[in-house]
């Protein structure tokens, strides 16, 4: 498991829940392995009780079965699950992106901008990881846009870590990366205000894990359940 620096103002459940999570996500924690509420203590030096609470937190969205006496599994990928993230998803950012396009002030974009550059760059020197946090942080920066900062909290804290986990995995199953150049298609919409085009991008790019579920299959076939 990786092991992240607690941050100042975190609690102990708040820093355990946020490595569980990073850990589920990158795949550290692969799907039907089982996990240990002492040793994870013990990692990341806190006490079981704040470790308790995260896998429980985990365990109400279906991410983790909590088995007494045993410990708890991470569990397989439900492709049903899955579906119900992605949805989640593509209904606030299509609004989103129509937000930003509708607002009387032309937003500035060099943020995503800037991002985008560095997505082309981690691309060329294949770094999964990177771009999946410059994924993650690419449509932060949308919300961040559209003014609506606390709806993107209250997403990743709910379903969407089913996506983000096929989302990682979608990353090293697929030679011929398209997120990037979906992300910066939507950035030209954005450009050229075209509320419609931008939604219709929007739509194509969280339906990505679908056109790349046999990839991602054949190169993670006992992850699914």
């Amino acid at each position: 498991m990786i092991i992240e620096t607690k941050q100042p103002k975190e609690t102990a459940a708040e820093y355990a829940l946020r490595v569980l999570k990073e850990n589920i996500i990158s795949l550290d924690l692969a799907p039907g392995s089982m996990v240990s509420e002492n040793e994870i203590a013990a990692q990341l030096g806190i006490s079981r009780t704040p470790v308790r609470e995260a896998l429980i937190e985990l365990s109400r969205v279906g991410i983790v079965q909590i088995m007494p006496q045993k410990g708890s599994r991470i569990n397989l990928i439900d492709y049903g699950m899955v579906e119900e993230s992605r949805f989640l998803r593509l209904v606030l950012e299509r609004e989103v992106v129509k937000l930003i396009c509708m607002n009387e002030t032309r937003a500035d974009l060099s943020s995503l901008e800037e991002n985008l550059r560095l997505q082309n760059f981690y691309v060329e020197h294949a770094k999964p990881e990177k771009l999946l946090e410059l994924d993650n942080q690419f449509h932060a920066l949308l919300f961040l846009l559209a003014d609506k900062v606390q709806c993107y909290g209250w997403m990743m804290e709910g379903l969407t870590i089913h996506f983000d986990r096929v989302r990682s995995m979608s990353l090293s199953a697929v030679k011929d990366i398209k997120i990037v150049g979906d992300h910066q298609a939507i950035v030209q919409a954005l450009t050229d205000r075209d509320a419609e085009l931008a939604q219709q991008l929007m739509e194509k790019h969280l339906s990505r894990y679908k056109i790349d579920e046999q990839a991602i299959r054949e190169l993670y076939p006992t992850y699914f359940c």
